[in-house]
């Protein structure tokens, strides 16, 4: 019988940015109650956490050790079913390793892993315990993004030519992190991002998102990294060339020192037929402009009938009813707990409910990074992505 999924956090506790959106998006559609934590490395923060959180201070852990520990150890009735993994990206392998290999299913914020050698392992892990691994590319679960995989899947553009993905920020346009402002502070060092800072921040979303839509991987890139900001360890900004599996060409550039940008992800695709264009910012509008008549322009809502199945899925509100962000992250959200009630209950999991980022493109996206911050060190030069993975 088809119930709420028991969510176990680790990370996310007072002070987080991405720890609060990630609670919202789980609760958003009521397929999902948070039980249980580890909300911090400091067992004082983590308890001050749970207790602002309402949870049963027995549930709130020290660890994320004692957490799934714990937790296993407790009748299924009561027990967490889920792991919530909302911290830096050093702390992402340990406690999804963990939990998997103690039976319970893994939603793990971006990227997958500190490294590549983490990634390819944590994927063995993945397939051999037969759970559910999710990761929140956030940005897939938008309705006009999946309406614009849907238009590219069924041929209505014709075969892809370029892809242009582009992700601006400005907030890192100063040295943030000296002022230990815990967002920046994190993501420059190298012992807690990883080799990149930009790209494998938001580059890695960027990616993400070109290969969702179009469903073409990348081939080879050459790519070009910078570090503006003086002092700074990582790159905070790089522009990439990319060649697609089917010939196709395009280019991707990432962004955290372009002066007054927000979060401006935006992708256009150009076809045979016709190019699609979709804006972060406008994420209820697809433009689409056909080479033989007039633009289109689409806007979110449940009441167009002409939708795609799985973009009217994702749709929640009727047209001119704005969805945004904490929709899109509810979207995986909602479909891992579909798909955990379905394995429960012995059911067929819904193709619908399947179409949530997985380990594979977690592994794909540290390929990325990596690849890129090769190419850029040997002066940009055309590398192969298949040496990564």
């Amino acid at each position: 019988m088809a119930r709420k999924i028991r969510m176990g956090m680790v990370g996310g506790g007072e002070g987080s940015f991405i720890g609060a959106v990630h609670r919202m998006a789980a609760n958003l559609d009521g397929q999902i109650e948070l039980v249980c934590g580890a909300f911090s490395s400091s067992a004082e923060k983590s308890k001050s956490s749970g207790e602002a959180l309402f949870l049963d201070p027995e549930r709130v852990y020290g660890s994320f050790e004692e957490m799934i520990l714990k937790e296993k150890e407790l009748g299924e009735d009561k027990r967490m079913d889920m792991v919530s993994i909302v911290t830096p990206n050093h702390m992402h392998f340990a406690p999804a390793k963990l939990a998997l290999e103690n039976g319970f299913h893994v939603v793990c914020d971006k990227p997958v892993a500190f490294s590549l050698e983490q990634a390819k392992e944590l994927e063995q892990v993945v397939n051999k315990s037969n759970l559910i691994f999710a990761l929140t590319h956030n940005y897939t679960g938008y309705p006009m993004v999946k309406e614009a995989r849907h238009m590219v899947k069924t041929g209505k553009i014709g075969k892809v030519r370029k892809v242009v993905v582009e992700y601006p920020q400005g907030w890192l346009s100063t040295k943030l992190e000296d002022s230990k402002q815990k967002q920046a502070d994190w993501r420059t060092d190298p012992n807690k991002a990883g080799i990149s800072c930009c790209m494998g921040d938001i580059g890695s979303h960027a990616e993400n998102l070109a290969e969702y839509i179009t469903g073409l991987q990348i081939k080879e890139l050459a790519a070009d990294l910078s570090t503006f900001v003086e002092g700074r360890l990582l790159d905070d900004d790089g522009t990439v060339l990319l060649r697609f599996d089917n010939g196709a060409k395009g280019s991707l550039f990432a962004s955290q020192i372009a002066a007054g940008e927000e979060n401006e992800l935006k992708i256009r695709i150009w076809g045979e037929k016709a190019g699609l264009e979709w804006l972060q910012s406008d994420p209820n509008t697809l433009i689409v402009k056909w080479l033989d008549k007039p633009k289109e322009i689409y806007r979110t809502g449940i009441n167009y009938g002409y939708f795609a199945e799985e973009t009217a899925n994702a749709t929640r509100l009727p047209s001119g009813h704005p969805e945004g962000y904490l929709e899109a992250f509810a979207n995986i959200y909602k479909n891992v707990a579909k798909t955990i009630n379905a394995i429960n209950d012995n059911r067929d999991v819904s193709g619908l409910d399947k179409d949530y980022p997985k380990i594979e493109d977690g592994v794909r996206g540290m390929a990325f990074i990596e690849a890129v911050v090769s190419s850029s060190n040997q002066n940009a030069s055309w590398v192969q992505l298949a040496d990564w993975l």
